[in-house]
């Protein structure tokens, strides 16, 4: 921490360190400025002081506890003698035999946030303790790669969460773009999370919906060298890679270097199982099809899955662009190469489909989800945010299920006119809603009132997890079906793109959650759900006196149960978890 007293603290201990340990390293790392108050101090010979630049500090406290953290892990990244990272309680983290006359050791562990010392742990009395200290040997260190977009990028970092909150001998260098880095919060990560960093080979992210094929291009033809120099930076020996299905060059690359890969499935295992399976749409004439004459015809011969509609598949098995088909269809045929499958959904809500790949896959698969972060709901939530009125505090004082909350995603979203039908049709439903809108937000004002709260942003699981909400108007990402499903939230589906269809009919039609808005026809042209529609879906939908919406939020209820038995101490999520880590550690100790 900076300031005179602090930094006397710590600067002070150097006399009592060095005279008696003459083979301990201190890096002591202050800003420019500080450094210059404190070099012409009188110096001891293994006492160095590298500094971080001074303009890091505009608004002074919240920037020590913000933003020291990157500068100062880049820093690490630079020195010339590297240290080791792990994770213990209590103890330092990792140790190194160094080629420097003189330096053997050096010791270094994590608090809360923030990289400090633990001189309280090492005796300076009793060096035969450091040979007793543990070794980086014992340190898991998992390299993770998600596919760089929000609702790949949260699942993985969710299950990071989850598999450090397992043990304190995992160490997890999370691996994004330069851009990617700008977009992630460091606030509420682990401490033995570390974000590294490869550079911008591929598109921004804010244009990646204009093009998406050659975005998807990029990141299956531009990520995969820089990431191997990436690997070749890394401290700790790699004892597994947990990599998105859709960057599937990490599959090779795990290969090359003999580091066994786990192929992380963000999607349904249903939608897995489509993709995994499509020849046999082709061998039943069902790819290319005309849904326009086929949309109604019956899919029943996909392993694991419930009949379903050819209307209700995956979006890219219809549409005329096939380039982004063949993209994943590569990916998902990479699968069988890895050494394990995880799925971010729950055991016993796709228990059918994942018992297929149990069975005829060569290694393990694990259903680790639901993959969303409910460990954060542990941590209390302020009220008061950026979001200006309180989304929370008015949900404090609506009536316990009262509340539809509508958010439409991150990447995709509708029509402006049918937005304008939208935004008519809950307002005219007189229902009150918690709306999360990224767009332009002219359209709801001033015709919110008390009705409603239109925010850019929320946290969605504690919104879904509050008593005031009722029901959710979702595009069916999966993230969010798990959120709503771990909420025990009735949904109302309006799926736009990709998986979301047939997300939406395993809602509807499996597991009896939820209602489809249904879209009328008009002309050739954009299939529009009117105004009208919408009010009186919305009303009927949060009809509290209806038998109907009754059992349907009994049903709701009861999935939302079966997650919580899942996460729960010998659940299955747990049990695949320890079973997942165990595994990887042993394969990385023997």
């Amino acid at each position: 921490m900076e300031g005179s007293s602090k930094l006397a603290v710590v600067y002070g201990i150097r006399p009592w360190i060095l005279p008696a340990w003459y083979n301990i390293l201190v890096i002591f790392v202050v800003t420019e400025e500080w450094f210059s108050f404190i070099e012409s101090e009188p110096s001891y010979i293994l006492a160095w002081a590298p500094h971080l630049p001074a303009n890091y500090f505009p608004d002074f406290f919240e920037q020590v506890l913000r933003k020291m953290e990157a500068p100062l892990e880049q820093l690490i990244d630079g020195l010339e003698i590297h240290m080791l990272f792990g994770f213990c309680y209590e103890c330092p983290i990792g140790w190194e035999s160094l080629r420097i006359s003189g330096v053997r050791y050096f010791w270094f562990a994590r608090k809360d946030t923030l990289l400090v010392s633990k001189m309280n742990v090492i005796s300076l009395n009793q060096p035969e303790k450091l040979q007793a200290m543990e070794s980086p040997r014992s340190i898991c260190h998992v390299v993770a790669v998600p596919y760089p977009g929000r609702g790949h990028v949260n699942p993985m970092m969710n299950l990071c969460k989850l598999l450090c909150s397992k043990t304190p001998n995992l160490v997890i260098s999370f691996v994004v773009t330069e851009e990617w880095l700008g977009f992630i919060s460091s606030d509420d990560k682990p401490v033995n999370v570390r974000f590294r960093t490869i550079p911008n080979v591929i598109p921004s992210e804010l244009d990646r919906a204009n093009n998406f094929p050659a975005f998807i291009a990029a990141v299956l033809t531009k990520m995969e060298a820089p990431f191997e120099e990436l690997l070749d930076r890394l401290e700790l020996p790699v004892a597994a890679i947990i990599a998105d299905t859709y960057v599937a060059w990490t599959v090779q690359v795990g290969q090359r270097r003999n580091i066994p890969v786990a192929s992380l499935w963000t999607m349904s295992a249903s939608v897995f199982s489509i993709f995994h399976h499509f020849n046999l749409l082709v061998q039943n004439h069902h790819f290319p099809a005309d849904l326009s004459e086929q949309g109604n015809d019956r899919v029943d011969y996909i392993p694991g899955l419930t009949p379903i509609c050819l209307s209700d598949l995956p979006t890219i098995l219809n549409g005329s662009d096939r380039q982004v088909l063949h993209y994943v269809l590569d990916c998902v045929s990479s699968v069988p190469k890895a050494q394990y499958l995880l799925f971010t959904t729950v055991y016993e809500l796709e228990f059918q489909v994942i018992d297929v790949f149990k069975a005829n896959l060569p290694f393990p698969v694990y259903a680790i989800g639901p993959s969303i972060p409910y460990l954060d709901l542990k941590q209390p939530c302020s009220t008061t945010s950026l979001n200006g009125p309180g989304y929370l505090q008015w949900l404090d004082l609506q009536p316990r299920g009262s509340v539809l909350y509508v958010s439409l995603g991150s990447f995709l979203s509708v029509s402006a006119a049918q937005m304008d039908e939208i935004v008519a049709g809950v307002q005219d439903s007189g229902v009150r809603y918690l709306w999360v809108y990224r767009g332009d937000s002219s359209r709801f004002k001033d015709c919110c009132g008390s009705q409603g709260v239109v925010v850019p942003w929320c946290d969605q699981l504690r919104v879904l997890c509050h008593s005031s909400v009722g029901g959710f108007w979702t595009h069916c990402g999966f993230n969010s079906t798990l959120e709503a499903v771990y909420a025990g939230v009735p949904m109302l589906t309006f799926p736009i793109f990709m998986d979301q269809n047939p997300n939406s009919k395993q809602i509807v039609e499996d597991w009896k959650v939820g209602w489809r808005v249904k879209k009328n026809k008009v002309g050739e042209g954009e299939h529009l759900v009117s105004r009208e529609e919408i009010a009186e879906l919305v009303r009927r939908f949060l009809d509290f006196e209806s038998m109907e919406q009754m059992e349907m939020r009994q049903r709701a209820g009861k999935v939302g149960e079966t997650c919580q038995t899942a996460i729960a101490k010998g659940g299955s999520t747990d049990v695949n978890l320890d079973a997942f880590i165990k595994d990887i550690s042993e394969r990385h100790h023997h």
